[in-house]
Order: structure tokens, then C-alpha cells, then sequence
């Protein structure tokens, strides 16, 4: 059984953090349910266990918290709905690779329930989305802005993080950061794209799409 908490206003990126891991250790420990939390940070940026310093261009500009999950700098905001994910990766096969597809599999799909079509690229994290509308790489294909971040951390095979969705935050807020360590690609949001997409409407098709991708056993 997974157990969905929804938490509305922002949340103190410190007591997110705190609250997983001792959920986390519970969950490991036969305890507690697995978990789905979704919430949102007052404007941060994060440094997972990747991160290059340079890469922190605007270091003032907001709060930066040191996490140990995987990945490089990750802004979290309003307009931007978190989905941690506290699962336990140990009962679900023990593969932390296919566990990240899956997410990026969540991903693609709740955001094809808005007609909104998400790629996984070689070598980026992340889901991103093509811009046509925009001029071309320097390859000639299309260009590509990123919609949603992944970076988990497992303890004893629970995971926790999880993922980003951008919905309808404040883009230029990206601008103090190298996002995931990526520079040549843009970052969008749902709002961005032109549609117009809630919160709650997003927790729903998050929802609606986990059964088809986390099978339970």
C-alpha cells in the first residue's frame, strides 16, 4: 500500500529532508507504508552529490542546501510540484536503474495525460520536451528545454527524493544556477508551454498514471 500525502503552502527544505529519513528508516523497517509526498519548497537551490561548483552562478540569489542525492543543481520553488518518492526499491527488484526509468516513465506519462509529449535523452537527466517554435541546436535538431528533474538517494533499498515537475514557477529563477549541470538547453514549464495546467490538476494525473508504471506485486 502506498500511502499519498499531499502538503499545501511551501515546506522548509530542511524538515522535507528530515521527515523522509526517518520515514525512510521506517519503511525499511516493516513500520510504515511506502510513501508519495507531494509539496512545494519556497525558492532554493539544491547541490546533489554531482555538483560542480562552478556551476553555481548566483550564489547569493537564494538559499543552497548540500544534499546527498544523486545529481548536480536543481532549483525548487512555487509553481513547482516535488513528488518524493519514498519506495521501497528492495521489493521492487533491486534495480536502481530501472527503479530512475520508472520515474522518468511517471513523468512521461502524467504529462501525456496534458498532450504534452516527454523525451529521455543520452547522457541528461531529467525529461525534457521539444521547442520547434524555437531556432534549432547547432546540429540542426530541434531544441529541447527541460520540464522535469529526477535525483533519488536509496537507504537499506527505500529511495527517497524523487522528482520535479515544473507547472508554472518563476523560470527565471533557473537563471543563478547551471541546471543539472546542462547549459546549452533551456528549462520550460507546463504554463509555458501554453496550457493551462493547475497544481491539483497535475497531482491527479500524477495519481492516475503511478499504478500503470509502479505495479504493485
Amino acid at each position: 500500500m502506498v500511502e499519498w500525502i499531499t502538503t499545501p503552502g511551501l515546506t522548509d527544505y530542511r524538515t522535507a529532508e528530515a521527515w523522509m529519513e526517518e520515514r525512510a528508516n521506517a519503511i525499511a523497517a516493516g513500520t510504515a507504508d511506502e510513501c508519495i509526498w507531494l509539496l512545494e519548497h519556497p525558492p532554493l537551490y539544491t547541490a546533489g552529490t554531482s555538483a560542480k561548483a562552478a556551476d553555481l552562478t548566483d550564489p547569493n540569489r537564494f538559499p543552497v542546501y548540500e544534499t546527498r542525492r544523486g545529481g548536480q543543481y536543481t532549483y525548487h520553488g512555487p509553481g513547482q510540484r516535488v513528488a518524493y518518492t519514498l519506495l521501497d526499491v528492495g521489493k521492487r527488484g533491486r534495480d536502481v536503474r530501472a527503479f530512475v526509468q520508472n520515474l522518468e516513465a511517471w513523468v512521461i506519462a502524467t504529462l501525456d495525460t496534458f498532450n504534452v509529449r516527454g523525451d529521455i535523452r543520452e547522457g541528461r537527466v531529467g525529461v525534457w520536451v521539444q521547442r520547434p517554435e524555437k531556432p534549432p541546436q547547432a546540429d540542426g535538431t530541434p531544441a529541447e528545454d527541460k520540464i522535469a528533474a529526477i535525483g533519488i538517494r536509496l537507504r537499506k533499498w527505500v529511495s527517497f527524493h524523487g522528482l520535479s515537475i515544473n507547472v508554472e514557477p518563476d523560470l527565471g529563477h533557473f537563471d543563478g544556477i547551471v541546471p543539472c549541470g546542462i547549459a546549452e538547453h533551456g528549462v520550460t514549464s507546463l504554463v509555458d508551454l501554453g496550457l493551462p495546467v493547475t497544481m491539483g490538476d497535475v497531482d491527479v494525473a500524477l495519481r492516475q498514471t503511478f499504478d500503470q508504471v509502479f505495479a504493485q506485486d
